[in-house]
């Protein structure tokens, strides 16, 4: 079979698998193991895994991102609780009806112009639930590290927002998709964003950042464990020669690979925000913080653009697209992007 040409940028989805990645699943498939999580590898990335997140971490291997979300939050709610996220979160806008048909649950949005939920914001809701039945009751709160408009929460806003919820009795979770590209921009560890400011589950992104498929979840509250891998077998987040998924994620944790992987995005990222104001004059609609660029063009042009180039159209009344970078995002690959724009719009 010929090899893709195609390389985009309408998500970092689109990338292949981290060379490291794919030598560590033919590593895997050297003869048998156990199955369902008592291999070996599987082992080998929890003590990883403690290693990384703090002693009291347990890491959970799942087939994608909406399945570690929503038995996360199965996890944490009741059927009868809401979780808060902000208006752009994954939660709100693109995974369906899992939350509801898996987790049970009642997502309440919060205005994040930034992509970021304000703690002021989270406090008022939470303080308002007056305790009446005919409301969901608002029992955890879920952010998204980094954002889906790219930016990032800072320790100290992530402290503010850990604190507000546990002050109200609620949890919190991060949905981590990109949390190593919210690290390596931060240049902090992956506990420094979550653990160290008391966060309860994290749903660690690993296809996003070189993995070919599967994340994670991470319980950093030990009561919630059970729990967790009970409702991973009961939604058929459980994969039978798990080996293959933990092999992945060990790889990414493993002498840092997804720092080095993440800042890969990040860097192209922000040389493609430079070239897009050096040759065209544009400022990105939103600030580049991690891999993702939004840049704006006129709402007439986005059907020209989206049909000859590899960007998604984020919001096409308002002539927004979005270009995301990978772990193995070239020059070339930004520099073809920017001459495209700049054949088209001129």
């Amino acid at each position: 079979m010929a090899p893709m040409t195609t390389r985009g940028f309408t998500s970092d989805n689109a990338s292949g698998a981290h060379p490291a990645v794919l030598a560590a699943l033919a590593a895997a498939a050297e003869g048998h193991a156990p199955s369902y999580g008592a291999d070996p590898v599987t082992a080998a990335l929890d003590a990883r895994a403690r290693e990384v997140f703090g002693p009291d971490a347990t890491i959970l291997p799942v087939f994608n991102g909406t399945g570690a979300n929503v038995v996360a939050l199965g996890a944490m709610l009741q059927k009868w609780d809401a979780v808060l996220t902000s208006e752009h979160a994954h939660l709100a806008t693109d995974e369906s009806t899992a939350p509801q048909l898996v987790a049970g649950a009642a997502v309440r949005t919060l205005p994040a112009p930034d992509g970021k939920v304000d703690v002021a914001d989270v406090a008022a809701v939470l303080a308002a639930d007056d305790g009446s039945v005919h409301h969901a009751r608002p029992a955890a709160l879920s952010l998204t590290q980094s954002t889906e408009l790219g930016t990032v929460y800072r320790p100290e806003e992530l402290a503010g927002l850990v604190a507000a919820a546990h002050g109200h009795g609620a949890s919190v979770h991060v949905d981590g998709a990109r949390l190593a590209n919210a690290a390596a921009r931060l240049g902090t560890s992956l506990a420094a964003l979550t653990t160290a400011h008391g966060v309860d589950v994290v749903s660690f992104g690993a296809t996003k950042n070189g993995a070919l498929f599967g994340d994670a979840i991470v319980v950093l509250d030990p009561a919630l464990v059970e729990p967790v891998a009970r409702l991973r077998k009961a939604s058929t987040q459980l994969a039978s020669k798990m080996r293959f998924v933990s092999a992945q994620l060990l790889a990414l944790l493993t002498d840092e690979l997804w720092r080095t992987t993440a800042q890969h995005a990040n860097d192209a990222a922000d040389h493609l925000a430079a070239l897009l104001r050096s040759e065209l004059g544009l400022e990105p609609v939103h600030p580049v913080e991690a891999n993702a660029v939004f840049l704006p063009v006129p709402p007439a042009a986005v059907g020209a653009v989206t049909a000859q180039l590899p960007v998604l159209a984020w919001d096409r009344p308002a002539g927004v697209l979005r270009a995301v970078c990978s772990f193995d995002t070239t020059e070339e690959d930004v520099q073809a992007l920017v001459s495209g724009l700049v054949r088209i719009l001129g």
